[in-house]
């Protein structure tokens, strides 16, 4: 049984029992962020299922220094209380240093600690002691079992709101590799887990000095991980993804979102049966 999480006036794991959390890998631009997040909203909606919209306001761990990264901290954050206030749904991005959470606990419901820096002590009690929901990213280099010890240092600051994300585990050179029995190790840990169908699919520095994707395995990997027992599914999406800034080849096109959805929820429903649920 996995602990109940509090997103904001949320309570996943009593009234919500799956998640999506959706969105561009950046902010590129206020206007794209505001489109991307009304649509992903509509097709959650229709689907039932609840959303967090998620894209990051500097990426600060890009392949090159020559990457596009965001708008930065300042801008990032008021264009994410704006899709907060007027969109109506709930936000997260990652923070990559103690001196950024502050004012990203001003406004995210969501503050995500990225899959390199999941070891860094300092961050992850700073994270924790915001009290907001923490979507902390499992490493590529760590078994799942190791996750134990992360969680126990945000649970240092009594901050019980943590949700666990998989996103894949460095398999040589440029390659990752989803092993699904992750998920049920890491559940097994008291928590609720998300499956990082995008950048499970990532070829990182695939490209030299940029990451690939193959995201033609985002869809099958997400119907496994919900099969497993997935709680959520993280989801890189953008309306055109070979020309996106940032992960365009590990997105899914938005307009291939709705029947991804509507595969993955059949699943999940049929899991809930397996499982005795309502």
């Amino acid at each position: 049984m996995t602990r109940s999480v509090r997103i904001g006036d949320w309570t996943f794991g009593q009234e919500l029992d799956f998640l999506l959390i959706a969105g561009s890998c950046a902010i590129e631009s206020e206007d794209h962020a505001m489109r991307m997040a009304v649509s992903l909203k509509d097709f959650a909606e229709k689907a039932g299922v609840p959303l967090v919209f998620k894209a990051s306001y500097d990426k600060a761990n890009r392949t090159s220094c020559a990457s596009f990264r965001g708008p930065g901290q300042e801008e990032g954050l008021r264009i994410l209380a704006r899709i907060k206030r007027e969109v109506g749904v709930k936000v997260l991005s990652d923070v990559h240093a103690v001196e950024e959470v502050e004012a990203a606990g001003e406004v995210l419901d969501v503050i995500q600690t990225p899959a390199y820096l999941c070891r860094q002590t300092d961050l992850l009690t700073a994270v924790g002691r915001t009290g907001k929901a923490v979507n902390v990213k499992k490493g590529q280099f760590l078994a799942p079992s190791d996750m134990e010890h992360v969680l126990q240092k945000v649970r240092s600051t009594g901050n019980e709101n943590i949700l666990i994300t998989e996103r894949g585990t460095c398999f040589g050179y440029n390659q990752l590799v989803s092993d699904m029995r992750a998920l049920p190790i890491m559940r097994a840990l008291g928590f609720p887990v998300v499956f990082d169908a995008s950048h499970s699919v990532q070829l990182p520095g695939g490209r030299g000095d940029a990451s690939d994707g193959q995201r033609e395995f985002i869809l099958p990997l997400a119907r496994a991980a919900v099969a497993v027992g997935a709680d959520g599914i993280f989801l890189e999406v953008h309306d055109h993804p070979d020309k996106a800034r940032c992960d365009g080849p590990n997105s899914l096109p938005l307009d291939q979102v709705p029947e991804f959805l509507d595969q993955v929820l059949r699943i999940r429903e049929m899991v809930r049966q397996w499982e005795g649920g309502p």
